[in-house]
């Protein structure tokens, strides 16, 4: 198994002068007094908590890149020679009519009133980092004509500087807020929404009631850590004035900026950014109830909750506060996967990897399910970005998943489409892209498609991030095809835990997935008689 070690990674920007690395401390085996860097603990020397987060802030995204003992790659799809499940009523599975194009992949989630998604995939949380801010149109508008649903996330109105509040605190005004609603509606086409994340800030705010009275958003999510991963939100500030104008609002600020040492090391040049915070949430059962039932209250016809990579205790919790409160959908999120900004090594060490997380979550929600008790809808989230790793999660929790959400995986599109525009104004083409051509037209092979979908008039306001995220959603969409069909699986509530075989007997242990050389072993034998 190998483990990452800590010193030493792209994330940071650091390096090892040498080649021979001490593994637990990741220190050279041979540090020189005269050594020129560049491992965390030399830039530590004179930049301090810094060296805490991936870099530069506002420019990347990161993920943790620990190699876990077990993950998804460690089970294998099963593939069949015959039968057909899932194909609509009265169609008898044969060659002509069990072809991998007429695979559903649309799904569903909700209590009673269901969202419906074309892919059953969504993006994570797009709040207040300056990544989510800076490419919102493409990232929403690509998701509303991929037919996915967008979590807008934590503390956007918190941190819009043109936000205003009454005379109790209270938003009665957030324009950036109202502008990511405003992007993703204009594009919807019916499948999927858009949901807005609540943390302890934007409760005090009051950004529920704003979003709902404003807005008439009708699915709204709490949230238990993933802020930060367990700490809650953070993004930096590289202003003076506009970390005072954050704290001003409640915000944890560090350092503090009305402190006059900070002030003095922000005017002599050596302190350059302050860190937002958010507050660490309190959870207990009585108190959970009495949240979703406000804002139910307040009109909200879905109420989902996402939770982090916490222990087999808060994810019980999770599940069982769920199911009797009856929320539309649990979110699950596991160690690995990446942010727009966590402390480094709280993403490298912290939590429950994802696989040993959601193997975990289908007994809990099956022990409930086997007391005829009905449990959320399930997600799992953690590190995905292809449709293999969609497949394996959708088995994994059978019957309980219904979605994956990605992170990174879909942003990366958006801002891939929104260079590749760039590139094209300035004649700076890539040959990486340019090999396909020097117009969008040329380079995106679902261009025309979005064109059809936005109409040829409007396809001049769709940025090519749109047009790189929706082609991603569709090759997810076709991969996720082939692999059902495969599996002989015509629809997304076809997909069972018997289409999954572990490669070793640790993960058979750990997820409850047959080891390969025992799955289909009582049927194969009752074949040869």
């Amino acid at each position: 198994m190998n483990l990452q070690r800590p010193n030493a990674n792209e994330a940071t920007r650091s390096a090892n002068r040498s080649r021979s690395v001490a593994p637990m401390s990741g220190l050279c085996t041979r540090c020189t007094d005269d050594c020129v860097g560049n491992c965390e603990v030399f830039q530590s020397t004179y930049r301090g908590r810094e060296l805490i987060y991936p870099g530069p802030f506002g420019n990347v995204t990161a993920g943790g890149d620990k190699d876990y003992p077990i993950d998804y790659s460690h089970l294998n799809i099963q593939g069949y020679a015959l039968g057909a499940r899932g194909l609509p009523p009265g169609v008898v599975g044969d060659p002509d009519t069990a072809t991998f194009p007429s695979v559903s992949t649309e799904t569903e989630y909700g209590w009673d009133l269901k969202a419906k998604m074309k892919v059953p995939i969504f993006t994570g949380a797009l709040g207040s980092t300056e990544i989510a801010r800076k490419n919102w149109e493409h990232f929403a508008i690509g998701a509303a004509i991929g037919g996915v649903t967008l979590v807008c996330g934590e503390n956007v109105c918190g941190i819009d500087p043109k936000l205003e509040l009454d005379s109790k605190g209270k938003v009665v005004s957030a324009p950036d807020m109202d502008r990511r609603i405003e992007t993703y509606r204009r594009y919807h086409q019916g499948y999927g929404e858009i949901l807005v994340q609540l943390n302890v800030e934007d409760t005090r705010l009051g950004v529920a009631e704003y979003v709902h009275k404003k807005h008439g958003l009708e699915t709204i999510e709490l949230k238990w850590g993933q802020g930060a991963k367990c700490i809650g939100g953070e993004i930096k500030v590289n202003s003076l004035e506009r970390a005072l104008e954050l704290q001003k609002r409640g915000y944890i600020v560090t350092p503090d900026p009305s402190n006059p040492i900070s002030q003095a090391s922000y005017k002599d040049g050596s302190l350059k950014e302050f860190e937002r915070h958010s507050r660490l949430g309190f959870i207990d059962e009585e108190g959970f109830y009495a949240e979703v039932k406000r804002l139910r209250n307040v009109g909200y016809k879905r109420i989902t909750l996402k939770t982090g990579a916490y222990g087999l205790r808060e994810l019980a919790m999770a599940i069982k506060w769920g199911a009797n409160a009856k929320i539309d959908l649990l979110t699950i999120d596991g160690a690995g996967g990446g942010t727009g900004m966590s402390p480094w090594r709280m993403m490298e060490e912290w939590g429950m990897p994802s696989l040993y997380l959601h193997a975990a979550a289908y007994e809990f929600c099956k022990k409930l399910a086997d007391k005829g008790q009905r449990v959320p809808d399930i997600a799992f989230a953690g590190g995905f970005s292809s449709e293999d790793g969609v497949f394996k999660a959708l088995a994994l929790g059978a019957p309980f998943s219904k979605a994956v959400c990605m992170g990174r995986a879909l942003m990366i599109p958006g801002m891939v489409g929104k260079n590749i525009e760039k590139w094209i104004k300035d004649g700076k083409l890539p040959r990486t892209v340019g090999q396909f051509g020097a117009t969008p037209e040329e380079i995106f092979v679902c261009y025309e498609d979005v064109r059809n979908i936005v109409g040829a008039n409007e396809m001049k306001n769709i940025p090519l991030g749109a047009v790189g995220i929706y082609s991603y959603c569709e090759k997810i969409r076709v991969g996720l095809q082939q692999l059902m069909a495969g599996a002989r699986c015509f629809n997304v509530p076809a997909i069972t835990r018997q289409e999954l075989m572990s490669l070793t007997e640790e993960c058979s242990k750990v997820t409850g997935i047959p080891y390969l050389m025992d799955a289909y072993r009582e049927e194969a034998m009752k074949i040869l008689g």
